[in-house]
């Protein structure tokens, strides 16, 4: 897909970030910030989401991981570092593993590889609850999956302003974006990846438990692990501790930005 919705900040070695299902590329806004001052940051909206074109048809996360590489290969010149939270960082799997050319490291926030079948159930019926009832009927749960309680009593006009957007978020999309994270088996491609991978855990994340992150670190060839004290969205409700993780791997790495 070639016109998803982007917007670039900063100066410096190109980093790209991918947001979570429901969310939209204001979701990196703290960490974008952050990271401006030493790096050009590219933000986009997934498929159906934010201001990018909604979408019906069936999906895979490989499908979103092409619309990344499209996007990489229109707007930097050569490999980027790419940042994805929950189903982007599925997308960042994804893209390591089938497109490596696009990649020079990659972080991959609170997500998962792969889902047993019970987690599976769950999401189905997510996906025909949102079809019969809307994104509106899903979204009180989402925002305490996402968030610790002490976070939401702190930034209650940042938690409304997410919540907005997710209810905001046309239901056929994100129907069809479950889907695709439902349907992931990425594990076996993680074995492929070769460029240097950060794996960041969300300590009191019950989305996508540590456990998740600790798998996919044994997938990915030598690839680092960090913990955030924050549940889902850990870019969101810690995004010092985040941008201060990425710049240190980043550093670490023998393909460290200059």
């Amino acid at each position: 897909m070639n016109d998803l919705h982007i917007l670039r900040t900063g100066q410096g070695p190109i980093v790209v970030l991918s947001h979570a299902l429901g969310t939209d590329l204001h979701m990196w806004d703290a960490v974008a910030t952050l990271l401006a001052p030493h790096y050009t940051v590219l933000r986009y909206d997934q498929r159906g989401h934010g201001r990018s074109p909604a979408t019906c048809a069936p999906l895979s996360i490989d499908d979103l991981a092409d619309d990344a590489a499209s996007l990489i290969e229109r707007e930097a010149n050569g490999p980027v570092h790419f940042v994805g939270l929950s189903m982007g960082g599925m997308v960042a799997q994804s893209l390591a593993a089938r497109r490596p050319t696009c990649t020079t490291s990659i972080v991959i926030a609170n997500s998962a590889s792969r889902y047993d079948e019970a987690a599976k159930a769950l999401w189905q019926a997510r996906v025909q609850q949102v079809r019969k009832h809307g994104v509106e009927s899903i979204a009180d749960g989402a925002i305490e999956r996402w968030f610790t309680a002490g976070f939401r009593a702190r930034s209650p006009e940042q938690i409304a302003a997410l919540r907005e957007r997710l209810v905001g978020t046309d239901a056929a999309s994100y129907a069809a974006c479950c889907e695709a994270v439902a349907s992931i088996e990425l594990h076996a491609g993680n074995a492929q990846i070769t460029c240097p991978a950060l794996i960041i855990a969300g300590l009191q994340d019950a989305a996508t438990p540590p456990a998740q992150s600790v798998e996919i670190r044994q997938t990915i060839p030598d690839a680092e692990l960090v913990e955030i004290d924050a549940a889902h969205l850990s870019a969101v409700e810690q995004p010092e501790r985040f941008a201060a993780a990425l710049q240190t791997f980043w550093q670490k790495t023998s393909t460290a930005p200059h």
